[in-house]
């Protein structure tokens, strides 16, 4: 009886692979001979999809870009871009909370890496067409960017322990409840990011009235 096939190596599934281990265990267990192990493949064979390390990386850090709905931006879509940016957003974030791991990576920008173009190209494309101009359009998008991912390199709630005595009121008096945000930390890191992103918009819609002619301060401000 014939052996079974071992499946063929792929850029798909080192990809895969290495995401698993980013996932798991952070960027710093990636190494081709540690992935050539999980896959049951020689070493050297991995060098025929990648040459190095920061390229399977990268490619891990654009499969979570194709995870980013970019569907709001579509010229079919009606959503204002208020709207479109803040769902955008909501999506963008959530991609990277599932990957917290590969958030520096994503965080030094797209590169040359397809689906992160993909993303600059359709926020900035959607801006300029609901009249933002293009310098603008191009602020907006690196802001977007830096709030989004520093809001995904840590959590807030998880940066207080999980323990009363550590906030004596004597030295702390305002952290009487800190001790309880550790297990409150999902509704805590959502209300800020949430609060953060409709502050960020408001301010981006009184802009959007002093720069586009005819537009009104309140235009998509409402949710």
């Amino acid at each position: 009886m014939a052996r079974p096939r071992k499946p063929l190596l792929s850029r798909a599934r080192i990809v895969a692979a290495a995401a698993v281990l980013v996932d798991a265990e952070g960027l710093e267990a990636v190494s081709t001979r540690r992935l050539a192990a999980e896959l049951g493949v020689s070493g050297p064979s991995l060098y025929n999809h990648f040459r190095t390390k920061d390229e399977i990386l990268e490619a891990v850090a654009d499969a979570v870009s194709a995870q980013v709905d970019l569907s709001m931006f579509d010229e079919s879509d009606t959503r204002d871009w208020r709207t479109a940016l803040h769902d955008w957003a909501v999506s963008y974030r959530a991609a990277l909370t599932d990957h917290p791991n590969i958030v520096p990576v994503l965080a030094r920008g797209p590169g040359r890496r397809p689906a992160g173009l993909r993303v600059a190209d359709a926020v900035f494309g959607a801006m300029v067409r609901a009249g933002w101009p293009p310098a603008q359009a191009t602020y907006i998008g690196a802001l977007m960017r830096y709030f989004i991912t520093g809001s995904a390199l840590g959590s807030f709630a998880r940066g207080f322990v999980d323990d009363e005595t550590a906030y004596d009121p004597a030295d702390y008096p305002h952290l009487g409840q800190a001790h309880l945000l550790a297990e409150r930390r999902e509704k805590v890191d959502e209300g800020a990011f949430e609060t953060g992103l409709r502050a960020l918009l408001d301010g981006l819609a009184l802009q959007y009235a002093a720069v586009v002619p005819g537009a009104h301060a309140a235009a998509g401000t409402e949710r």
